[in-house]
């Protein structure tokens, strides 16, 4: 911590590594912490001390670095001297716990577990247990989850180029596993997840060491992402055997075929291991997931890492922002349970025209029937977070306002089924029945606990008056000694004549009567003196100590069944875990459909027809995030015809010229954006639609390197094509924002060629290719599904204006220098540039050299830039 200063290592760092000191050396709370860490070797150790919880050793200097505290020390023994110390207080434990998690870090938090008095009174050290075990993938405290974002935990069985993956998100109780054999698929769908912490069988020596994002062992396979924080977990864990028996014990089931995975020996292996990783996690509180799901990656759109990227998903490209995302664009949402479940659909889009037909109706309903939709908007906004509720409550860590929380929403929910009774489509038809035990229990608990709650839950006050026979009688007992004591100093003047005299308390003698020493002689018979100061006797009575010792404990037994009785809501709560998250996926689903109505009215959306086959079919589209962006009326629509299997008329693939600047690269991301949206079922920008399902949209845009993996821009490029052209498929969507423009002109025009020709004729996909290689276009004279078009521009005299309009044919210039000026360039290098591009035009044969290349099959870069008098 000292040496960047230019500072003398201070002399206590000789002592951060607790494994070279003798032990016997140590102080008794020192060898405690050591023997605490060394069962959870690879988390960092928070330990509690009074009021703060501290680290010690290597684990002080880790904390104090990450979290940019003031690293001092503590005396640990007369033969050891002093060790690094580092601590947080308590009341902010989880602030500072949420910050190492999300730097990768796992937390052992090792709490007192009795009062700290009681054991000063016995002359011993309190006892202190780990209480809470955080990694990445664990969390379910509110303050550390993203309240519209999935919080995974997944693990992987990787078996040569076989692999089962699991997943779960324990906030919510979402368990899912699948299986495959390509492992390409395997990263597209840890990308899509982006789970928080990924669980690796191994038999390396360093079992359950973390590995934050990063890091490199040789127990991860090169294949997988580095990004990820990877947790490696034992062999055994992971075995048919135990895996299976862990998932039979955890359900009370005797078969798996009932989730769709007794065949699938990968998937139930990862799902199992998982299973033991909760267990070992969680300590004594029992996660309630969901029943396990079983799924295949190709029943869904496939979205790549690049393509994400490119159509900014749920995120810019520019700084990894939400706002500017299309997840931005669309979320209407008014639960967190919506915004989440949106974003998971924008992730994974339906192939199944039914299951977006049944999307689309809802939508279409709920635009129709305008009460009907502002209601349950209002209404959806009085109902809190019930899947993550419902966890906490089944785990055992909800307090009394999360329980309030989520019995005021169950409350609702007979009321929101009233709401959409009369609804006929399918989602709205799924929330008209509730289970009536769900409004009973948010009545009781209502009913039992206080209006607004204490934060902490042993400290009384949780509990309303009529609810417990036993506790409205003690409650009556303590309500009556405190009223006494109350009055005990005016009846107690009244009665002596003592007008100074005082009832007082002190943590060493508790209640007294205090008078001053000069009307001592007139102290009652029955006061016992127990102490005398300069000015003051003190004094207690028999009735003064017997209503003392029962209002002390008549205050800690009262606090203990309190506790009891929320601790018996909470289970009830927990018991019904499964029937909540059920309503609330029904209720996340309709908030999702809401919002999405919503938007289509206020944006004048069009409901897509959807059809088999590969026709693309937009009328005046609009990019869904630009137009918002942008004043009412200012985007300008375009629209595309492309993809008719018998209307050769329209082309599988597009040549796309015109300008920089012009608009061609938001046309490209408009056509994809659509067609993702339409199959999640929305309504999409545009005035009319009609579209197939796509299997799966590539992109391929900008320049980027990758220089971490030695890759440049070119080859990046490269690389990302051949993954279009390796794996698309006639049902495919490709839209290409330049190929080729890396390398020397000849070579990339040359490939950009050779790929939209093997689009056109191997692939088939519908492709839209944008390009200032204007010489393509002469592929549409040589085949009958290439279309060429063009973004327009408007010529004066000093300058160009966009119009941003999409029309068939191609253009012939690209106007670089002009759009040059309009960034700014110096005038005499946009002179200089005007000369060059002079020459290059009167000299330049490329045109003609490739069209005799094509014709002949000879190679188009005979023409050689040596030709061209430039100088």
């Amino acid at each position: 911590m000292q040496e960047s200063s230019g500072k003398a290592t201070p002399a206590y760092m000789k002592n951060a590594d607790y494994t070279t000191l003798d032990r016997a050396q140590l102080t008794p709370m020192m060898q405690h912490y050591i023997e605490v860490k060394e069962q959870y070797p690879n988390a960092l150790l928070l330990y509690r001390v009074g009021d703060f919880f501290e680290c010690f050793f290597q684990d002080a200097v880790t904390v104090a670095q990450q979290l940019e505290l003031v690293l001092t020390s503590k005396e640990s023994g007369k033969e050891i001297g002093r060790v690094p110390m580092t601590g947080v207080p308590h009341h902010a434990l989880d602030r500072y716990t949420a910050m190492l998690v999300e730097k990768g870090y796992a937390i052992a938090v090792c709490d007192q577990v009795e009062d700290a008095a009681e054991a000063a009174a016995q002359k011993r050290m309190v006892e202190r247990k780990i209480t809470k075990l955080l990694t990445p993938g664990t969390l379910t405290e509110e303050g550390m989850l993203h309240a519209r974002r999935n919080n995974f935990l997944a693990a992987l069985v990787i078996a040569g180029e076989h692999w089962g993956l699991a997943y779960t998100d324990i906030s919510t109780g979402e368990f899912f596993t699948t299986q495959s054999q390509n492992l390409e698929t395997l990263t597209l769908e840890l990308l899509r997840l982006h789970p928080s912490e990924i669980l690796l069988p191994t038999n390396a020596p360093d079992i359950g060491s973390m590995l934050r994002p990063g890091e490199k062992s040789d127990q991860v396979p090169d294949f997988l992402p580095d990004h990820f924080c990877y947790t490696l977990r034992p062999q055994s864990q992971f075995r048919t055997g135990e895996a299976r028996n862990q998932l039979l014990d955890y359900f009370r089931v005797r078969s798996l075929e009932g989730m769709g995975c007794e065949s699938l020996p990968l998937g139930v292996r990862a799902a199992g291991g998982l299973l033991f990783y909760i267990e070992e996690t969680q300590k004594a509180h029992q996660v309630p997931l969901q029943t396990l799901k079983t799924y295949t990656i190709t029943d869904y759109l496939i979205l790549d890492q690049q393509t994400r990227r490119n159509l900014e998903i749920v995120q810019t490209v520019r700084d990894g922002t939400y706002h500017g995302s299309l997840l931005w664009a669309l979320d209407r949402t008014c639960t967190a349970m919506g915004g989440r479940a949106l974003r998971r659909w924008l992730l994974q889009p339906l192939l199944d025209i039914k299951g977006i037909t049944a999307r689309q109706e809802t939508i279409a309903e709920l635009i129709k029937q305008t009460s009907l939709r502002n209601d349950l908007r209002q209404l959806l906004r009085q109902i809190y977070d019930l899947e993550r509720l419902s966890g906490r409550a089944g785990a055992g860590t909800a307090n009394a306002r999360d329980l309030r929380g989520l019995a005021e929403s169950l409350v609702r929910l007979t009321e929101l089924a009233s709401l959409v009774q009369q609804g006929e489509s399918p989602f709205l038809r799924a929330l008209q029945t509730v289970p009536p035990d769900l409004k009973t229990l948010g009545e009781k608990i209502l009913a039992s606990i206080v209006e607004s709650p204490p934060q902490h839950l042993t400290e009384g006050g949780l509990i309303r008056s009529g609810v417990d026979e036993q506790l409205d009688q003690m409650q009556a007992v303590f309500a009556e000694d405190k009223q006494w004591l109350a009055h005990l100093e005016t009846s107690e003047r009244e009665r002596t004549g003592i007008q100074k005299l005082k009832v007082g308390y002190n943590k060493t003698f508790g209640y007294y009567l205090s008078i001053p020493r000069s009307k001592a002689d007139l102290a009652p018979e029955n006061y016992t003196r127990k102490q005398t100061l300069t000015n003051e006797e003190r004094y207690i009575t028999s009735e003064l100590k017997e209503r003392e010792t029962r209002i002390l404990t008549a205050k800690d037994d009262l606090n203990r069944l309190e506790y009891e009785i929320f601790a018996d809501l909470r289970a009830e709560v927990g018991e019904q875990a499964q029937k909540i998250r059920e309503i609330s996926r029904a209720i996340a689903a309709i908030d999702v459909l809401g919002g999405l109505a919503e938007l289509a009215v206020y944006n004048d959306y069009c409901r897509p027809e959807m059809v088999e086959g590969r026709c693309l079919s937009i009328r005046e589209g609009r990019h869904p995030v630009v137009e918002q962006t942008l004043p009412t009326g200012f985007f300008v629509p375009n629209s595309t015809e492309m993809g008719y299997e018998k209307q050769r008329d329209t082309p599988d693939l597009i040549i796309l010229t015109g300008p920089n600047a012009s608009g061609k690269s938001c046309y490209l991301r408009q056509v994809g954006l659509i067609q993702l949206m339409a199959q999640i079922g929305s309504f999409v920008p545009a005035r009319s639609a009609k579209l197939g399902i796509s299997d799966r949209v590539f992109t391929r845009v900008g320049a980027v390197d990758d220089l971490a993996t030695g890759q440049s821009t070119f080859m990046v490029e490269m690389n990302e094509t051949a993954n279009i052209l390796n794996h698309a498929t006639p049902n495919s969507l490709i839209l290409l924002d330049e190929i080729g423009r890396g390398t020397a002109t000849f070579d990339g025009l040359s490939i950009a060629w050779a790929v939209a020709e093997y689009l056109a004729t191997e692939v088939q996909a519908r492709t839209i290719f944008a390009t200032h290689y204007h010489e393509l276009n002469e592929l549409a004279s040589i085949l009958s599904n290439v279309a060429n078009y063009q973004v327009t521009v408007k010529e004066m005299e000093n300058e160009i204006i966009f119009l941003h309009q999409v029309q068939p044919g191609g253009a012939d210039r690209s106007y670089g220098i002009e759009a040059g000026r309009l960034a700014g360039l110096p005038p005499s290098v946009i002179s200089r540039a005007q000369q060059v591009m002079g020459q290059i035009e009167k000299h330049s044969k490329i045109a003609l050299g490739l069209r005799k290349g094509i014709a002949q099959e000879t190679n188009p870069s005979e023409t050689s830039m040596d030709q061209l008098d430039i100088f």
